[in-house]
Formats: C-alpha cells, sequence, structure tokens
C-alpha cells in the first residue's frame, strides 16, 4: 500500500520532476490509501492559488484511491504518534495512517524524513 502526501499530490497536478516519479504510484488506486487530510490540504491549496473547478478536479483524481477517514482510533494513535515524531497535526494524522495501515509514505516533507516506511523527495 501507498500514501502520497500533500506535496507530492501537488506536484503530481503540477506535472513536475517530483509529480512524474510519484504518477506510476498514483496511477495504481488499487494500493493507493489516500488520508482524508490530504484531500483537505490539496484543495484548499488548490483553491487558493488556482479555482474551485480546478480544485475539485483534483480531488475527484485523489478519490479514485481509497480514502481513509480520521476515525477515534487513528486520532488517539495520531496524537501519540505526533507527540513521539514532533509531527505537526496534519502530518501526524497522515502517518498513523501510514502506519496503521503497513504503507509506505511518499513525500517532500522533511518532518518525515528519518522516520519508518517513508521516501522522501528533495523538494522540486
Amino acid at each position: 500500500m501507498n500514501i502520497v502526501d500533500s506535496s507530492c499530490w501537488l506536484e503530481f497536478f503540477a506535472g513536475s520532476r517530483v509529480g512524474d516519479e510519484v504518477a506510476p504510484i498514483i496511477e495504481d488506486t488499487e494500493n493507493l490509501l489516500v488520508p482524508s487530510i490530504t484531500i483537505y490540504e490539496v484543495f484548499k491549496k488548490l483553491l487558493l492559488e488556482l479555482d474551485e473547478d480546478k480544485a475539485l478536479f483534483a480531488i475527484a483524481h485523489m478519490k479514485q484511491g481509497n480514502v481513509i477517514n480520521l476515525d477515534t482510533d487513528v486520532a488517539i494513535y495520531a496524537a501519540k504518534t505526533g507527540k513521539e515524531n514532533k509531527l505537526p497535526m496534519a502530518d501526524s494524522i497522515i502517518y498513523a495512517i501510514n502506519q496503521k495501515y503497513d504503507a509506505m509514505l511518499w513525500t517532500q516533507d522533511k518532518h518525515f524524513k528519518d522516520l519508518k516506511s517513508v521516501h522522501c523527495f528533495e523538494k522540486a
């Protein structure tokens, strides 16, 4: 299973080098987990920088993967993970889902750099 962090989703939609590298992971929707918090982050960023139609188009693409909603168990695990790894809230949720589903996280976010089951790209 794979999780693509918001930063890499945005690179994918921008058609950057990192976006090209994560494209095969994103296109493998059967093995793609999409934390609902990444939908929030991507939608907000695209809404601010582009427009609502383009943001909604991107979210429709993201929803082709297996969307994982924040439930009580993930929230509690995320709080513990966040404390242990000094992660902000959204990153804590993403990493908790990553660990719960034994997935690989694809990101550019340095908060995750030294954590287990993470592939960290250099910023584009």
